[in-house]
């Protein structure tokens, strides 16, 4: 029964629709706690874009018609996850935020991260796999009807 349990916590770990859209919520709680200066303000509308950008880019990369595409949303969510963690820095080393309260959400920023490194890797690992078979392909004589 635990090995079951442990394997519907690695299948959640591993949904990243699931965990992109947690951390966008994630982002939209801290944003509201906020307090209402200026500096807070302007540094947490730009956390709330980028950050609640993530789970979006990351469903469009799941609907993309081509491996190209694929590839090219993926890294757009994670030029959007490093500007997220860029505006987290920015909110704990100016005072506004203390540092303990976000350890766990640059955490998961930087695990989002590695998930879509990867999934770009293998996405563009299998794109050379693919050109390559159809480069080699193309060079063998073409003799559909051949008759011996």
């Amino acid at each position: 029964m635990n090995e079951e349990v442990e394997t519907m916590n690695d299948i959640e770990r591993r949904d990243l629709r699931k965990r992109t859209k947690l951390f966008a919520l994630r982002i939209v709680k801290l944003y509201a706690s906020l307090p209402r200066s200026t500096e807070a303000q302007v540094i947490g509308k730009q956390v709330v874009r980028s950050g609640t950008s993530v789970g979006a880019h990351y469903r469009e990369a799941k609907r993309a018609r081509s491996t190209a595409e694929f590839i090219s949303k993926i890294e757009v969510a994670l030029q959007e996850l490093d500007e997220t963690i860029y505006w987290l820095e920015l909110l704990t080393e100016s005072g506004i935020v203390p540092e303990a309260r976000l350890t766990s959400l640059k955490g998961e920023a930087e695990e989002l991260i590695k998930m879509l490194v990867s999934s770009a890797k293998t996405a563009k690992s299998a794109s050379k796999r693919l050109s390559s078979i159809l480069v080699h392909s193309s060079s063998l004589p073409y003799a559909p009807f051949s008759r011996n």
